[in-house]
Order: C-alpha cells, then sequence, then structure tokens
C-alpha cells in the first residue's frame, strides 16, 4: 500500500510535463502547373461562388468553436486564394470569384467551410460545369505546423495551400480525361446561357434541359449571326464587370490577409494550449481523487511500531496535500483552458467588412450600384437588359469604375 500510494504522489509530481506531440512543417503537396500553354479554344473559364461557412444553427462558439465573425470573412477569403492558386497554374482561362450563379460560366465551384480554426482545415468542394454534369465533390484537409506562420516564411504560401493544391491537381487531372469535343460543348453552353437570358425570343430554344437535369445543345447560332455577334460583345462587358467585382474581393482578400494570419496563428495556438490543458487537467484531477483516496483510506494505527506509523501519517499528509493540489490545479488549468476560448472569441469579434459600392458609366450616363456583390451583380443584369431591349444598344464605350469603399458602419 505505502509503495503504491508513494507512486501515485510521484505520478502527480509528474504530470505536468504531458505534452500534445505539434506538427513542425506542415505537408504541402506539389501544384502541378502548365509547361506549355493549353490551346485557347480548350481553356475553360471558372467561376468560384462564396463559400458556406458551414454555421450550424443556434451555433455556440464556445462548443463549436466556430466564430461567425471569422466565418463571414472566410467565406469570401478562402474562395479568392483558390482562385489565385488556380489562376497561377496556367490550365485555365479566367478564373473569378462570381456573386451568383447567374454570372453564366463554363465551371463552378462551390464549397462549405466544414472546419477552419488556425491549425485544421477541412473544406467540401464541388465541381459542376454549365451542361449540368457534378464532376466531383470531395473534402480537402490538412494540418497546419508551427512553421506555417512563421514570420520569415514564404508568403505566397498560405498556411492552408495544401488543400489549395490538391484541389487544383484534382480539377485538372479531371479536365484532362475529358474529350476536347465536350470541352468545347461546355464553352458552347455557357455562351449560349447568357445569350438566352439577354434575348430569350431569339435564343431561348437553342438548348435543351433534359430529365436529368443536364443540358444540351439543340442548335448553334449561324458563324455571321449579327444579334450572337452583338451578345459577346455585350458579354464582355459583363465580364468586365464581374473582374470589376472581383477588385472588390481582391481589396478585402489583401485588406484582412495581416489580422486573418494574425487570427489563425493565435488560434492555432490556442488549440494546442486548449488540448494540452484539457488533457493535463483531466490526469492531475483524476490522480488528484486517486491519491487523496488513497491517503484517506491509509491505515496508520494498525502497526505494532511507532516508527511505522509516524512514517505512515507522514505519507498520509503528503498524499492528502498532494492530493488537493493536483485538484487544484486542474481546476485552475480548465479556468486557462477557458481564457484561452475567450481569447479566440475577442480577436475573432474584430471582423468586419462593408461592401464597396460600384460606379457604372454606359453612355454618359453614371449608375452607382451598392449592396453585396451579389446585389450589385444584380442590378447590373438587370440594367444590361434594360438597355438591350430599349434597343440603345452599345455604340459608345462602356466604362466600369474602380469599386471604392463604402464608410464603415458606426459602433
Amino acid at each position: 500500500m505505502i509503495k503504491k500510494l508513494c507512486f501515485l504522489i510521484v505520478a502527480a509530481g509528474m504530470v505536468s510535463g504531458c505534452a500534445v506531440n505539434e506538427v513542425i512543417t506542415a505537408e504541402v503537396n506539389h501544384l502541378d502547373v502548365a509547361e506549355i500553354a493549353p490551346p485557347e479554344e480548350l481553356l475553360l473559364d471558372i467561376g468560384i461562388v462564396e463559400f458556406d461557412g458551414g454555421v450550424p444553427e443556434n451555433n455556440d462558439p464556445v462548443k463549436t468553436g466556430i466564430y461567425e465573425e471569422v466565418r463571414s470573412a472566410e467565406v469570401r477569403y478562402l474562395p479568392y486564394h483558390l482562385k489565385t492558386t488556380l489562376q497561377g497554374t496556367g490550365h485555365w482561362g479566367a478564373v473569378r470569384v462570381i456573386p451568383s450563379r447567374r454570372a453564366f460560366t463554363d465551371v463552378i465551384v462551390s464549397g462549405v467551410i466544414e472546419k477552419s480554426n488556425g491549425e485544421y482545415v477541412e473544406l467540401r468542394i464541388k465541381v459542376e460545369d454549365a451542361m449540368g454534369h457534378e464532376w466531383f465533390e470531395r473534402v480537402y484537409e490538412t494540418q497546419t505546423g508551427i512553421s506555417s506562420y512563421d514570420e520569415f516564411r514564404d508568403r505566397s504560401t498560405d498556411p492552408y495551400q495544401n488543400v489549395f493544391n490538391d484541389f487544383s491537381n484534382d480539377l485538372r487531372e479531371y479536365v484532362a480525361a475529358l474529350p476536347a469535343k465536350q470541352v468545347r460543348q461546355i464553352r458552347q453552353v455557357s455562351e449560349l446561357q447568357f445569350f438566352g437570358d439577354m434575348a430569350p425570343l431569339s435564343f431561348g430554344n437553342h438548348l435543351a434541359n433534359n430529365k436529368d437535369g443536364t443540358i444540351s445543345i439543340v442548335r448553334l447560332p449561324a458563324e455571321n449571326d449579327p444579334t450572337a455577334a452583338r451578345l459577346r460583345q455585350i458579354r464582355e462587358r459583363d465580364r468586365l464587370v464581374v473582374d470589376t467585382l472581383n477588385e472588390h474581393y481582391a481589396n478585402f482578400y489583401y485588406g484582412i490577409a495581416i489580422p486573418y494570419e494574425g487570427w489563425r496563428k493565435i488560434s492555432r495556438e490556442e488549440q494546442v494550449n486548449y488540448r494540452q490543458v484539457r488533457r493535463s487537467a483531466a490526469m492531475r484531477t483524476l490522480l488528484g481523487v486517486v491519491v487523496l483516496a488513497g491517503s484517506v483510506a491509509m491505515d496508520t494505527d494498525n502497526s505494532s511500531h511507532s516508527s511505522t506509523r509516524r512514517m505512515k501519517r507522514g505519507i498520509q499528509t503528503v498524499g492528502i496535500t498532494k492530493g488537493f493540489e493536483a485538484i487544484m490545479s486542474g481546476l485552475t488549468r480548465r479556468s486557462e483552458a477557458k481564457i484561452h476560448l475567450e481569447s479566440i472569441k475577442e480577436l475573432s469579434e474584430s471582423f468586419g467588412s462593408e461592401a464597396a459600392p460600384m460606379v457604372i458609366t454606359v453612355q454618359g450616363e453614371t449608375r452607382r450600384l451598392t449592396g453585396t456583390a451579389a446585389a450589385q451583380y444584380e442590378s447590373w443584369r438587370r440594367l444590361l437588359k434594360q438597355i438591350y431591349q430599349a434597343e440603345t444598344g452599345f455604340s459608345g464605350p462602356l466604362e466600369v469604375g474602380v469599386p471604392t469603399r463604402g464608410e464603415q458602419p458606426s459602433g
């Protein structure tokens, strides 16, 4: 009994040395970059819609670790970084963050942020084409390391870069297996979708909606069709507006880059610390209870020698003291863990953004578009249709102003 109690007392003193193993250098897989640019007619345009934040209803940040202030930033930040990754490979046409699916494009990428706490990220990403075919839906995840947030690291590499590289490589591999004819059809369908939306009387019957949800081409416009030529010009203007909206996303992306990385770095440290504290607190409390119970139950009077009785009582006193210390230490560390979570919450609440208004000048008339990026785009499309339907045409140049920051909300 004495030997067991002595062992527990020593164990209670050593438990503070328990640590959680950390990743030093995160895995980053190679990014497939084109050595030779593909033929232009085989370059697919990609539209990435804002991600779903994955915030559950009645979210409790303390329990879920999801802070809505951060997620509202990540739904725009992560798609834009994915855009920069894809754009840098040379495998694609234009890669844009699009405000809605109504911005007709060849390939649409959407995603859900299932986890993002600075240490771990998990994104569920889905890819579809203009013809309604679902290419794939996969979960991409990675764990960051200490060096992921090093001050002297390569700033072009995001701490979550592994998930972006993996997705980019998967997308490239999928398209490489498609027949060239199918790639051209995808491009034709996205163009005809725009034509049909702008001029349903002329192009509403060029596409057919199949029972399985896919879209097929019924007929193509003639090569010398003047209406198609005009609509192609209008589509270029529409793309210019989407590019301008991407300036808004770019301003937001670069504007929050430093504070967001700071949050992720601190959040990662807090996650590791919290895990360390929780594990240590549980072990300390458990050993404390065992040592205390063993010490109290120890029979100090059942001995024929007074020296033995004194030794047992001394061990009992030490055991009780160590037991209480271990219990109090466990409670204290749980309190520290709560402070860590509060620290994450306070930093998360500092996030906020305001959509920048966009100025459009058409035929010398200035229009100011306000609201979210999606709302601005919807206003633009309504304006575009009105101009087309009123037959005012685009004889003059269409100028799109650079987005300017709106006033920050007070308070």
